[in-house]
């Protein structure tokens, strides 16, 4: 018999998440959706970002506060925490479509996907018109989507390219 207690491999009892992979038209189907949810991401961010200065000179000044002033502060409070909740929020609705908010200020969005076997991702930033650029996973930099794979119904389905090759 083992010494090693006996454990789940799933101990929290959580369905595990089947990776998702999505080809180039159903990312840009999905943009509208996914549009309306970055567009309130990046609002409420805005608000939190110009909540926070006011927060932190009434937190420094805490003990000289009139009652308007320390209301205030308490109304800060709540607010920022209500926009940070909303925030989470919505990067759980993208998350529940597989997707990955990369960037809550700019509103990046990475739609995963295969590319030539490996995970990659398509991205989108909010005020672009159409999904146009991906990457491969851990990469910052964002490549143009080749007019090729428009063609195709799947980017793992388009050929595999080697160096040197067209």
């Amino acid at each position: 018999m083992s010494s090693t207690p006996n454990r789940a491999s799933n101990p929290a009892g959580k369905p595990r998440r089947k990776e998702i992979t999505l080809d180039l038209t159903t990312a840009r189907q999905m943009l509208p959706l996914v549009k309306s949810i970055v567009t309130d991401i990046v609002a409420f961010r805005q608000a939190v970002n110009r909540l926070v200065p006011e927060q932190d000179r009434l937190d420094r000044h805490r003990r000289d506060l009139v009652w308007q002033e320390r209301e205030r502060r308490y109304q800060l409070r709540e607010e920022i925490a209500a926009a940070e909740k909303s925030i989470a929020g919505a990067a759980a609705e993208l998350s529940a479509l597989g997707l990955t908010l990369s960037d809550d200020e700019t509103g990046e969005v990475d739609f995963p996907t295969k590319v030539n076997g490996r995970s990659a991702a398509f991205t989108w930033k909010l005020g672009e018109d159409a999904v146009r650029f991906w990457r491969y996973n851990g990469e910052e930099q964002r490549r143009p989507i080749p007019a090729d794979w428009d063609n195709s119904q799947a980017v793992a389905a388009t050929p595999i390219r080697f160096r040197g090759q067209p």
